[in-house]
């Protein structure tokens, strides 16, 4: 199996942003709330703990290597609810705008 044979390797799961954390009253802007696609209750969210999470937006100048796309990296650091929702904290505070936005799960790094 050469080069020629392989197919393309996808390395990430898709998630959707719902929101952020909240109580009642009170909401925090440093923990948002992803759905993970094909996770549907607590126990498969176990594999996706420490994994990295990806916001991919397109800016309108090209940075110093040309790409006009930034990326905001977060992990996920526990489980929400039990229907396969987790927390993750970003490295800076998703804008509201991405509510309802899509994300990448990566699945590295492994925890096996």
């Amino acid at each position: 199996m050469g080069k020629a044979d392989s197919q393309p390797c996808r390395l990430y799961v898709s998630g959707a942003i719902l929101g952020y954390k909240r109580g009642l009253r009170n909401q925090y802007n440093h923990t948002s709330l992803i759905k993970i696609k094909g996770c549907d209750d607590k126990k498969d969210t176990d594999f996706y703990l420490g994994k990295r999470v990806a916001f991919i937006t397109k800016g309108q100048v090209a940075d110093k290597n040309g790409s006009k796309f930034r990326c905001n990296w977060g992990k996920i650091c526990r489980s929400h609810g039990g229907n396969g929702v987790v927390k993750v904290k970003f490295s800076r505070d998703l804008p509201p705008q991405s509510i309802g936005g899509r994300v990448r799960v990566m699945l590295y790094p492994s925890r096996v």
